[in-house]
């Protein structure tokens, strides 16, 4: 059974902590380059693949007391606003142009991409830990599935119209203050046990 209420939470707090990212840059810059559609396939296809494995990795830690759960998804809640916080403002990345514009060129170029650029990366670890933290692996995937994707179709076809009017900082500073509150209630679970 999904439920819509940590489907909609996940989605939230993926789609802001993802927007600012520097992937979302890359499927702009992708996009802008090449059919949208094959750029999307091949950067979907990546991103379900990180948060099946976010997803799996989140739901071994549900095997550990709640207690402990708890007080390591606020820590690292935490630690990721802090890191949302302080990072600098990332310039577009050079993307090489392939000679070959065909599909599976195109979509492997954006998977591949989005595989390296992603792995270990912040919406990664997030995921694990709302994983971890919902103990419903079915509802956390897919509100970070939708969230990851939403972001890469935003990227792919409007994200310099989005960043005109919505200011990345604001953006990032949002995602940081839903980390930090979800960081701090986990930590009071866990004291409270």
């Amino acid at each position: 059974m999904i439920s819509i209420t940590v489907t909609a939470l996940v989605f939230g707090v993926i789609f802001l902590a993802e927007l600012p990212d520097k992937t979302a840059l890359a499927g702009l810059v992708l996009g802008t380059r090449y059919r949208a559609s094959h750029v999307f396939a091949g950067v979907a296809a990546a991103f379900l693949l990180h948060v099946v494995l976010a997803v799996a990795a989140g739901s071994v830690l549900t095997l550990l007391p709640q207690r402990i759960v708890h007080a390591v998804t606020g820590v690292l809640f935490l630690g990721g606003a802090a890191m949302l916080l302080l990072q600098k403002d990332e310039g577009e990345e050079e993307i090489k142009k392939p000679a070959d514009q065909s599909f599976w060129k195109v979509a492997g170029t954006g998977f591949t991409l989005i595989l390296v650029a992603e792995f270990g990366d912040l919406t990664q670890i997030m995921t694990a830990n709302l994983a971890a933290r919902y103990d419903d692996p079915l509802s956390v995937g897919l509100g970070a599935v939708l969230g990851l994707w939403a972001v890469a179709g935003l990227g792919i076809v409007g994200g310099k119209a989005l960043m005109k009017r919505v200011p990345l900082r604001l953006i990032t500073q949002i995602a940081a203050l839903l980390m930090l509150a979800l960081g701090v209630w986990s930590l009071y679970e866990a004291a409270a046990g």
